[in-house]
């Protein structure tokens, strides 16, 4: 099986398979995500976890699969991408935290999937590499935007135009990575996260999620207005009602 979506309770966890490949993208895989992110709307649902199968998180496309494309029209090729995009873009507007539990590695466009997850666990010595160059290929799947935001230009560039691996730990100093797991570990710290966010409020994290994601393309004072306004309307929300009370009755907050 190239991909499996489990069901949790209150949380989704989307499994990449295709071991042999050492996870390579799949339609499997894709179908998986957006479906993902559609169940993600439901309440009960407070996180999603992306995570593989094998000891490898995501190898990338598979080159077969692209020489295919070789000989289509430059518009197809586009709409093949486009279709990628489409998950990057699913998980963008996803309303609950998206978390990435990477063994191994991710390169190319399984980096582009782990840069995208809201928070990111790497077992330690994973390498990542957006390995495209090697190909004589581009990023793709908001692999430059998100990684121009969470690393310094100059390594940016190193890993893009050298297809330069960096380790875990490396990303980790960085400010990439969240936490650094051993070696089998990193799907168990996922899932403390993601016991931690189930336990908080659930539209508050919402906003928060999407304040953040937007305030790198917006300007302070269109950010300053979002603040505003989300701040007006969860002051007067029931679970400001729960918390506050709860830290003045020095308690622990139950947000149902």
């Amino acid at each position: 099986m190239s991909a499996r979506l489990e069901d949790a309770g209150d949380r989704l966890i989307i499994w990449n398979g295709n071991t042999e490949k050492r996870g390579a993208l799949s339609p499997e895989l894709y179908t998986c995500i957006l479906e993902a992110m559609e169940k993600a709307q439901e309440p009960r649902i407070r996180s999603v976890i992306l995570t593989s199968e094998g000891p490898f998180f995501c190898a990338g496309g598979d080159l077969t699969v692209l020489i295919t494309r070789q000989g289509m029209p430059e518009e197809e090729r586009r709409q093949g991408i486009e279709g990628l995009h489409d998950i990057i873009r699913a998980m963008r507007a996803c309303p609950v935290p998206i978390i990435a539990a990477v063994e191994g590695g991710a390169a190319g466009a399984g980096l582009s999937f782990a840069l995208a997850c809201d928070i990111l666990v790497a077992a330690k010595g994973a390498k990542f590499v957006a390995a495209y160059v090697k190909a004589g290929l581009v990023p793709d799947g908001g692999l430059t935007a998100h990684l121009a935001r969470c690393v310094p230009r100059q390594v940016a560039m190193e890993m893009c135009l050298l297809a330069q691996p960096v380790l875990a730990e490396r990303m980790y100093e960085l400010g990439a990575v969240n936490t650094l797991a051993d070696t089998g570990g990193a799907m168990a710290a996922a899932t403390a996260y993601a016991d931690r966010l189930a336990k908080g409020p659930r539209a508050a994290q919402a906003a928060i999620r999407s304040m953040v994601s937007n305030a790198y393309d917006l300007s302070e004072a269109d950010q300053l207005d979002i603040e505003r306004d989300a701040m007006g309307f969860a002051t007067g929300a029931p679970e400001a009602a729960e918390g506050i009370a709860a830290f003045l009755e020095k308690r622990a907050p139950d947000y149902g």
